[in-house]
């Protein structure tokens, strides 16, 4: 039945839905994200950390998956990337942690827009550098919005934060580790982190 199971999501998305099979046996994926404090001294990204109003809305949302891949789940995503796509199973090594908080909405779409906009805040006032803004209007599947955060560590980029927001969904991604924009770019279409355009990257540098 789980050799099924994986099977079936990995159609989507193979480094994915490997790394989601394996990681439902780490917890339950049905209840709103924990929120916690951090100590200023702390990991400069807490994968278990999520801006109280993201709970808020999972709370409300008909459907709702939320879990956290560690070094050795990610070793089996990466470990069935295939030859092909070297660049992303490399990008996965350079991470240390991934969480994945998906949830979706009934038709009536999203209920607190302004607590996804205290989402984006929560990040500014975190320090973190906001890197890219696009928008998608290319339909009713694709309708939607899409924010990126580089953590900085010093000069080092220790990770990124990826909010996607369409009317009836919203998905927050992040990943925890020593990446580049270029890295970001490779992990496109897995974990949950939307296809983003080169051109978004190189419109909005690291400063």
């Amino acid at each position: 039945m789980k050799l099924t199971f994986v099977l079936g999501i990995c159609v989507l998305s193979a480094a994915f839905g490997c790394a989601l099979a394996v990681a439902q046996d780490y917890g339950d994926q049905s209840g709103p994200p924990p929120t916690h404090e951090y100590p200023p001294d702390a990991s400069p990204v807490p994968l278990e950390w999520v801006p109280p109003q993201l709970a808020e809305l999972s709370s409300m949302a008909s459907m709702k998956e939320n879990f956290t891949l560690d070094r050795t789940l990610l070793g089996v995503a990466a470990g069935i990337v295939p030859d092909s796509d070297a660049p992303v199973r490399q990008a996965i090594h350079k991470l240390d942690g991934v969480s994945v908080h998906t949830m979706r909405f009934n038709e009536a779409g999203i209920p607190d827009e302004g607590a996804v906009q205290a989402i984006r805040a929560s990040y500014h006032l975190r320090g973190w550098k906001h890197v890219v803004t696009t928008s998608d209007h290319g339909g009713p599947l694709r309708n939607g919005t899409t924010d990126v955060w580089f953590v900085l560590d010093g000069v080092n980029i220790r990770g990124a934060v990826v909010l996607a927001e369409t009317p009836r969904s919203l998905t927050l991604v992040t990943v925890a580790g020593n990446l580049s924009p270029v890295d970001l770019l490779h992990l496109r279409g897995h974990f949950g982190i939307p296809k983003l355009d080169e051109g978004d990257f190189r419109n909005s540098p690291v400063q």
